[in-house]
């Protein structure tokens, strides 16, 4: 299209002027990777190219276009620019574009040529190029040699070669071999030569050249041949091309060496002596002569027959077979027949002189016949041979024997010759018949063939031997037999699936079908476990489970192919191997222990329990201490958890320990446990009085206290806990003008008035209070002293002072706290307690009436020293300045440390 176009658009003497035809060639190797340069068409066709150009030229750059696009395009790639040509992607074969062709193949403007006129071996790639603008246009062939290399190797075309040499060939025959290696490639990269590479010393090889280039290998026998030494010769045959390097290619060549007829038949022995008996039987074998051709088939046939010599009345005596050579007595012996028989025999083989052989007979005349005897078979017989069943019973019958003499002159006597459980007697009432049968049952496996003898003779001396063979029948009579009847198996466990236990082996005694043995699975087998059936392999399919299950036990069954099968059992045991596959396992994995505070050291505190599944060294458990090491310990065989030292809840109330089990495996295992330790209480601390701070203290009441008003307080504190820590509150020793005017909250330790002051009761009030818990089994207490100064004022300190550090005279009184709290003590059974109670109850209604009357007369004093306070009410301050003013407004409060 581009040409026509630019036949409307040019002037034609334009045209015409500048358009000419030019050939370029270029050469290049097959097989080039892409982007080799193959040439430049601007460059060789002398054209400017941009580079030659002056700036200021208006002329169009030079443009390379192929004219059309066909098979060479794909091979090839042309800058359109710089005219340069390159190879493309697709790889250039030689072999492949020039297949054996003489002519151009064109494809669209452009041809894969196989030239003559360059040379037998040219490969051309045709390709038309376009050079535009119109001042250059021309149509350039470009003509590309493809250079063949040496990438392919000889190849014959089939992988055996057969010859075949007749054994009388003579040195120098060549034969053809009809499949020469073929090569691709051209000139003297294609097959060169070719060599054996063992020639026997006998062969060797030639190539010879036709006029169209084609190589021929010829074998050519470089040494004598004989078939009868060796038939057949077999070498390889390799093809050599002329690369560098050359390559090569290889098959088997077998040269058969095929026979000729060149040996003729030959007796070993020159004449044979034989002797006859004049009473021998027709058919009688005389002789056997034979004859060796060492040539094959029809060559070494060999026929027997009777020499000219030999004279006619021998010949119809004796009977000569043309084939075996066997002479056999054809009529009977009288007493004209000749003693002495030369009889010439001759062995004739195709195109050969017959051997001869000389067979003498002589014959011994014999005035009597010897005693006969005569078989009848009861049971299978075949050829002489009896076949009896192994499991027939005794006295089974094989044959009646009928013993006579020909001549009925003399008497015949018989007996059994040979070893077998067989006897001969004769059969009653007849004379001369004796029957042969069996005296015990015969076994296939012990003996399967006897040769017996049955022999008759006379009074003259004259005997005759029978011989009869007994062959045995074998029937399944024999189950199989395992080589262990207790097969033990050991399997680790978490084996692969399908791992192999063992082979199992039974034998049966039984002969053919009947002793082929198959093997099965008994019925208690677990369906994991597979027997192969002919070869009695025995694998599980599963991974085994130690833990899961330690020991298997089944059968298997071999059963024999007869009928009916017969079968043995035996007995598998498996045991499965432990693997270190389980860690330690606690019994919980938190532990929480009660113990007493003041637990002696290296007492049992608890034992930790921990089991696991694997066994022996496996399953063999460590434990330890991971935190608290330095108080605590564990036994690592009992697992008994103990504190070295005695624990004080005050101290420290609890513990959480970590503890690890590490079992005996390798690598080990292992897991731990959390493990708490709460301290419980005990009354070990008795309690402690925070106020008053000291028995020196004293508190100045005003004479106008009110009754009920709350003067001081006692407040203490009790380490311990629970029971252990409720404190009651009492006075136990008093001291004072009117001591019981005071009293104390048994649960607050508040001091409060209880009757109004008079005028007598001023002066110094010293109260001893015990300060008591409620602890198990022994409670324990402290005690203070609270002194108050019943006053108006404080006139003289110092001589409360030393009133205060007089050892004050005060009895103490053995008061229990009446507090209601739950009894902890155990009660006391009724039967031992109930003279106690009732005694008890006489004192409790005494004291009840008492009270009753003790109150009653507290109640008419407090009215008379109300009146007396109302009428000195005055302000009481504290004698010591170690109290505290606030202590005056301070108001009754509960303390509790429960």
């Amino acid at each position: 299209h581009l040409l026509l176009f630019l036949l409307f658009v040019g002037p034609f003497n334009c045209f015409a002027s500048y358009s000419r035809a030019t050939e370029l060639f270029y050469s290049l190797n097959e097989g080039l990777p892409a982007g080799v340069l193959i040439g430049s068409l601007a460059r060789d066709l002398r054209l400017p190219t941009a580079g030659d150009q002056h700036p200021a030229s208006l002329q169009p750059p030079l443009s390379f276009t192929l004219a059309s696009h066909g098979l060479g395009e794909q091979y090839v790639q042309l800058d359109n620019r710089s005219g340069e040509l390159h190879t493309s992607d697709v790889e250039i074969d030689r072999e492949a574009l020039c297949v054996e062709s003489s002519g151009a193949a064109v494809f669209g403007g452009s041809a894969v040529v196989s030239s003559s006129s360059l040379s037998p071996e040219s490969c051309l790639l045709l390709l038309d190029v376009l050079v535009l603008p119109q001042e250059y246009f021309r149509l350039v062939k470009v003509k590309i040699a493809i250079r063949d290399v040496n990438d392919n190797a000889p190849r014959f075309p089939v992988p055996h070669i057969r010859l075949s040499v007749p054994e009388n060939a003579p040195v120098n025959t060549r034969l053809a071999i009809e499949h020469p290696a073929l090569d691709p490639d051209m000139g003297t990269n294609g097959v060169q030569t070719y060599r054996l590479r063992d020639n026997y010393g006998v062969f060797t090889l030639d190539v010879e050249e036709n006029e169209n280039g084609e190589r021929t290998p010829y074998l050519i026998v470089m040494g004598a041949l004989d078939r009868e030494t060796q038939d057949e010769y077999v070498t390889v045959i390799v093809a050599e091309d002329g690369g560098t390097p050359p390559l090569v290619g290889s098959a088997t060549l077998t040269i058969g060496i095929s026979d000729i007829n060149d040996n003729c038949p030959q007796f070993n022995d020159s004449q044979l002596n034989v002797t006859l008996y004049g009473n021998s039987s027709l058919g009688t074998r005389v002789a056997t002569v034979h004859a060796v051709d060492m040539d094959l088939g029809s060559n070494a046939q060999i026929t027997y027959s009777y020499s000219q010599k030999v004279p006619q009345p021998s010949r119809d005596l004796f009977h000569l077979n043309e084939s075996t050579g066997a002479i056999t007595l054809s009529t009977k012996v009288d007493g004209d027949t000749p003693k002495l028989h030369r009889l010439i025999i001759l062995g004739n083989g195709p195109g050969c002189i017959p051997a001869v052989i000389t067979v003498l007979v002589t014959i011994i005349k014999v005035m009597l016949r010897p005693p006969e005897v005569v078989p009848r078979f009861i049971a299978n017989e075949v050829e002489g041979v009896v076949y009896l069943k192994e499991l027939e019973p005794i006295n089974t019958p094989i044959a009646f024997f009928t013993i006579k003499d020909p001549d009925e002159k003399y008497k015949v006597s018989c007996y059994l010759d040979g070893d077998g459980p067989f006897r001969l007697s004769p059969y009653k009432p007849y004379n001369n018949e004796y029957l042969l049968e069996t005296t015990k049952p015969l076994d296939f496996e012990t003996q399967q063939l006897y040769e017996i003898s049955v022999v008759a003779w006379n009074t003259e001396g004259f005997h005759i031997k029978k011989v009869i063979k007994v062959q045995v029948l074998d029937d399944n009579d024999n189950s199989p037999v395992f080589s262990e009847q207790l097969i033990e198996l050991s399997i680790e466990e978490n084996n692969v699936p399908n791992a192999f236990l063992t082979k199992l082996h039974a034998t049966d005694a039984d002969s053919g079908e009947r002793g082929q043995v198959s093997y099965f699975l008994g019925p208690d087998a677990p369906s994991y476990f597979s027997l192969d059936k002919t070869t009695g392999v025995l694998t599980v399919s599963t991974q085994l489970d130690r833990e899961e299950k330690e020991k298997y036990r089944y059968t298997v069954k071999a059963v024999d192919s007869g009928f009916p099968p017969r079968e043995s059992i035996a007995t598998v045991t498996i045991t499965v191997l432990d693997k270190n596959d389980n860690s330690p396992r606690f019994i919980n994995k938190d532990f929480s222990f009660f113990v007493p505070e003041n637990f002696p050291g290296f007492g049992e505190i608890g034992v930790i329990s921990v089991t696991d599944a694997d066994a022996g060294q496996n399953g063999w458990v460590a434990l330890s201490v991971l935190n608290g090491s330095d108080i605590f310990v564990i036994d690592t065989g009992k697992g008994v958890l103990r504190a070295k030292v005695s624990l004080d809840r005050e101290q420290q109330s609890s513990y959480v320990l970590w503890i690890e089990a590490v079992d005996g495996g390798d690598p080990a295992l292992s897991s731990t446990a959390k493990i708490t330790i709460l301290l419980l209480d005990i009354n070990d601390n008795p309690p402690l009085v925070l106020f008053p701070q000291s028995n020196m203290s004293y508190l100045l009441v005003l004479p106008s206290t009110l009754p009920g008003s709350p003067i001081t307080e006692v407040y203490a504190v009790d380490k311990d806990t629970g029971m252990n820590a409720v404190i009651a509150y009492s006075i136990i020793g008093r001291r004072g003008p009117r001591p019981e005017s005071f009293r104390i909250d048994p649960k607050t330790g508040n001091i409060t008035l209880e009757e109004s002051l008079m005028q007598n009761d001023y002066g110094l009030y010293r109260l001893l209070v015990k300060v008591s818990d409620h602890g198990y089994p022994e409670p324990l207490h402290s005690t203070v002293m609270v002194n108050l100064f019943v006053n108006d004022t404080v006139s003289n300190e110092s001589y409360i002072e030393s009133l205060l550090r007089k050892e004050p005279d005060i009895s103490v009184e053995e008061k229990q706290p009446q507090i209601s709290i739950e009894p902890t003590h155990k009660k006391m059974e009724s039967a031992s307690c109930m003279p106690t109670l009732v005694a008890l109850s006489i004192i409790s209604l005494g004291s009840i009436a008492l009270v009753t009357g003790m109150g009653i007369y507290i109640c008419l004093r407090k009215g008379k020293k109300h009146h007396r306070a109302d009428e000195n009410l005055e302000v009481q301050i504290p004698l010591n300045g170690r109290i505290n003013l606030h202590m005056l407004e301070k108001k009754p409060m509960e303390i509790s440390n429960i």
